[in-house]
């Protein structure tokens, strides 16, 4: 599924092609086709992400919510039409852009009382302008459940996945299975601004990166990570292989319904919080 950097990308993507001009708007697949045919010839004049959930304004119609889910796709511009498209764009200046909407969990027309309840449900995003961490926090300080756990929650934390997760706690040496409520303040904290750092990289670059410079390929004299998630990474779908750090070999289990990987020497379990 994607994370919320790839969610805010589609946003500004988005912004860029159709901003402040008509579109139009079609459903080959047929599914959203009521929904297009309010859309064709309206304007698109805000398009917004939070956590996973995007979200395209148009001036007198509503919202297009989109939730991509685990196969929902976004294609630009040179994409293909097929039947497989629920919802279609076409736009810019001289039609020269195009958006296909592919396979998402939910693509449907709300209005503005129906986004904010969105909003209401989900944490704060660590990419948005208004996020506030202190509710995230509130909720993680009195928790039994592990941080990791948490960290996938989304009503806790909007926009975080499995590959965030995994990496901010082994940036910060935390025990996946520490309890919430044993995590120190100042960790939090300090994991909260590491995540709104790589999350905006993360836009920036349409990809995941987490190592540090003295980790990167090229510092360590080691071959480019060759994964179809992309990006230079310290845990995440490393299993077996050693730690960047100090070399103990990568591990892995499920939890919280995703796999989860750690460093067991660079991450330890906390004899206090046992």
């Amino acid at each position: 599924m994607p994370e919320g950097h790839t969610i805010h990308r589609l946003a500004q993507d988005c912004q860029d092609r159709f901003a402040g001009l008509p579109v139009r708007a079609g459903s080959p697949q047929g599914k959203f086709a009521d929904g297009a045919a309010l859309l064709d010839g309206a304007v698109l004049d805000a398009a917004e992400a939070h956590g996973k959930h995007l979200f395209l304004g148009f001036a007198g119609v509503g919202w297009v919510h989109v939730h991509l889910g685990l196969i929902g796709k976004v294609a630009f511009d040179d994409d293909p039409v097929t039947d497989t498209v629920r919802l279609r764009l076409v736009g810019g200046r001289h039609g020269e852009h195009a958006m296909n909407l592919r396979g998402p969990a939910a693509c449907e027309l709300i209005t503005d009382g129906e986004k904010q309840a969105v909003h209401d449900r989900l944490g704060p995003d660590p990419l948005r302008a208004d996020a506030d961490p202190e509710p995230a926090w509130a909720r993680v300080s009195r928790s039994r459940i592990s941080v990791a756990a948490l960290l996938m929650d989304q009503k806790v934390l909007a926009g975080v996945g499995n590959v965030y997760r995994a990496e901010v706690l082994f940036r910060h040496g935390v025990d996946p299975f520490l309890p919430g409520r044993a995590l120190p303040r100042p960790v939090w904290d300090a994991m909260w601004a590491d995540l709104v750092v790589l999350m905006r990289a993360g836009v920036r670059a349409n990809r995941i990166d987490t190592v540090r410079p003295e980790h990167e390929p090229e510092a360590m004299g080691r071959p480019p990570r060759r994964d179809d998630h992309g990006g230079e990474v310290y845990v995440y779908r490393r299993t077996g292989q050693p730690c960047l750090v100090c070399g103990t070999e990568v591990r892995t289990r499920p939890l919280a319904n995703r796999n989860l990987f750690w460093c067991p020497a660079c991450q330890p379990p906390d004899p206090a919080a046992a």
